[in-house]
């Protein structure tokens, strides 16, 4: 009996000029075509003398297993999907059932993977350039995917500041995630950022809705769409949606020589090795600007805000702020020598925003295990100490001095601040604070800034 043989075809989007050669070329090749109705009718010109499966929007794992049974047979099977199969298609569950039924892919059936375009670069090629720059696809189908799981994917997006593609935004069933969806960019992206809603994209009843993300909800949206959501960048210009790539952050007037401080082929001065430089600069331009200032306005943890300020060089330093790192096994040390810093406050930040900030003594300390204790009359006070990943001293001059215990992500668990009186600091728990730091603090060793080999790049 011959081998059998899967082919797992994503056509593109429809419109027959924009199927691959390898696609057309797998379909001719098939026994047997199998995929859903919708999917068959597009492609009714290549199946004479074909045998063809049509099955239901529901019927997803039957198709797999169908021709998982035909391929058993010595068929070849084209198993086939608009877009790309390999993009919310079919060939993930094929595999899941392949796999399952003890397949390899060493023995028996071959299996093949054919690209087509999906649904966003589909889409994005009707309305201008949108996806330009860094973007990411999410599904709102809840069917299988629970939506907590979505909210926090929609959240990190919004957040990173990603252009996002929907799919699958509404259904006749499904109507309030696109709405929630729309709810969780909001708290991240203005009004007007500019949305592109394509309902069938290259296919017969193609149509397209430019609209807003606060206005996006008030349009006609159905599972046959894909929204375009842009990020911060994105505009729309004469009809066009258009994400820029970043050469203007870097060239004159775009086309223009580089900038004051930009090379050609080097990273940006913002990039990974020169942003820290911009931190400590912003907060030299201006005196009054706090660490958490910083860390709003660079939309970065305050860890990443002191690991700026303690990679500073005499020619290049954060204004007024000083900070030093210490080693993860000195916490216990830089505790015990907080003991010697007089009276205390003890901060604390809530994830929702509240702030905690309780005055202590030395004697008020004691730890359990991976517990810190701050116990007295007035109130009780617990740090887990198991979630310190990164410890700093840091001072302001005559404003503040402390250590900030930090998470893995950077983020603030709790911070110890000495106390002024009448406006200034106890000279002997001064004394006793910088000693601590002379003992454990360690300079921050930044990103290696070697200079990049000239190449040919893109920017």
């Amino acid at each position: 009996m011959n081998k059998g043989k899967i082919l797992l075809v994503g056509f593109g989007p429809g419109a027959p000029e924009h199927m691959t050669y390898r696609a057309r070329e797998a379909i001719a090749e098939a026994d047997v075509v199998i995929g859903y109705s919708t999917y068959i009718k597009l492609v009714q010109e290549l199946l004479d003398g074909k045998e063809v499966v049509r099955k239901g929007m529901t019927e997803e794992i039957d198709r797999c297993v169908e021709a998982y049974e035909h391929a058993r047979e010595g068929k070849t099977v084209a198993l086939i999907s608009s877009g790309d199969i390999g993009i919310y298609g079919m060939a993930g569950p094929t595999f899941e059932v392949l796999l399952q039924a003890g397949w390899t892919p060493a023995g028996g059936i071959a299996v093949e993977v054919i690209p087509g375009a999906t649904a966003l670069n589909a889409c994005a090629a009707l309305v201008g350039a949108p996806l330009t720059h860094d973007f990411c696809a999410i599904s709102l189908s809840d069917l299988l995917t629970p939506w907590p799981v979505i909210a926090r994917r929609l959240e990190a997006a919004a957040r990173g500041d990603f252009v996002v593609a929907l799919y699958n935004p509404k259904s006749g069933r499904r109507t309030r995630q696109i709405v929630e969806a729309q709810r969780i960019l909001l708290r991240h992206r203005r009004k007007d950022t500019p949305v592109a809603i394509v309902k069938s994209a290259y296919r017969r009843r193609q149509n397209i809705q430019m609209t807003t993300l606060s206005a996006m909800t008030d349009c006609d949206i159905g599972m046959l769409c894909t929204v375009l959501i842009g990020n911060r960048s994105t505009v729309v210009r004469e009809g066009l949606m258009i994400t820029p790539r970043g050469y203007a952050n870097k060239y004159d007037a775009l086309t223009g020589p580089a900038k004051d401080g930009e090379r050609a082929g080097h990273s940006l001065g913002m990039g990974l090795a020169g942003w820290h430089g911009g931190v400590r600069r912003w907060l030299r331009d201006d005196p009054e600007r706090s660490l958490r200032e910083a860390a709003r306005h660079f939309d970065a943890p305050l860890g990443e805000i002191l690991a700026a300020v303690g990679a500073a060089q005499p020619d290049d330093e954060a204004g007024t702020h000083r900070a030093t790192a210490v080693a993860q096994q000195d916490l216990d040390a830089v505790l015990d020598g907080a003991r010697h810093w007089g009276r205390l406050r003890a901060v604390v930040r809530s994830e929702g925003g509240g702030v905690a900030e309780l005055l202590c003594d030395a004697q008020d300390f004691s730890r359990r295990g991976d517990w810190l204790n701050l116990v007295n009359p007035h109130f009780h006070l617990h740090a887990d100490l198991s979630r310190v990943r990164g410890l700093w001293f840091y001072s302001r001059e005559h404003r503040q001095h402390g250590v900030y215990f930090l998470d893995e992500g950077g983020d603030t668990v709790f911070s110890l601040l000495l106390i002024q009186a009448d406006g200034n600091f106890d000279a002997v728990a001064l004394s006793h604070f910088h000693q601590s730091r002379e003992l454990y603090g360690q300079p921050f060793v930044p990103v290696d800034e070697a200079p990049e080999p000239e190449t040919e790049t893109d920017d």
